[in-house]
């Protein structure tokens, strides 16, 4: 069911890479369980699954009304303006060495992304990438520079979305 609406709007994005398989296989603590709770609360159709059990948003179908957003037990799903088409597929908070450990695509906070951005909108928080979606000009720079590709292109443009 695809709903019309008035740009800009906003839609959930999974801040997890989805290419590490889900539940038990992983070890990460901060990533998509695959439980698939957001799924079944979505009223639109617009999260499935991904090959590795992953939470993936159909930005096309997405509302943004929050339902999976406060469903998700690792609470990793966060609404976002779509206008701003650069997020972060991350929310490992371990250090540079543990978090490559258990995800061979998690944020490791080396801090380029925010050394990167001229808009100061990227910060390293807990040991990883934060986009202040109020300051990001979408230039993409830090998602270019990221050295682990968590740093997204949703468009596809400047990384693999």
């Amino acid at each position: 069911m695809a709903v019309k609406k008035k740009f800009p709007y906003r839609a959930a994005v999974v801040a997890c890479n989805g290419v590490c398989a889900a539940s038990a296989v992983s070890k990460c603590r901060y990533g998509c369980v695959g439980c698939g709770i957001c799924a079944a609360v979505c009223k639109f159709g617009a999260i499935t699954l991904n090959e590795n059990g992953v939470a993936v948003v159909d930005e096309e179908k997405c509302i943004a009304c929050g339902m999976c957003v406060r469903a998700c037990p690792q609470e990793i799903i966060h609404l976002h303006e779509c206008a701003n088409y650069i997020v972060v597929r991350c929310a490992n908070e371990d250090k540079g060495k543990e978090a490559r450990e258990v995800c061979h695509v998690s944020c490791i906070g080396c801090g380029i992304c925010e050394k990167t951005c001229t808009a100061e909108a990227v910060r390293v928080v807990d040991n990883h990438a934060v986009i202040d979606e109020t300051l990001c000009l979408s230039c993409g720079m830090c998602a270019v520079k990221c050295p682990r590709r968590v740093i997204a292109d949703l468009r596809g443009v400047l990384t693999e979305g």
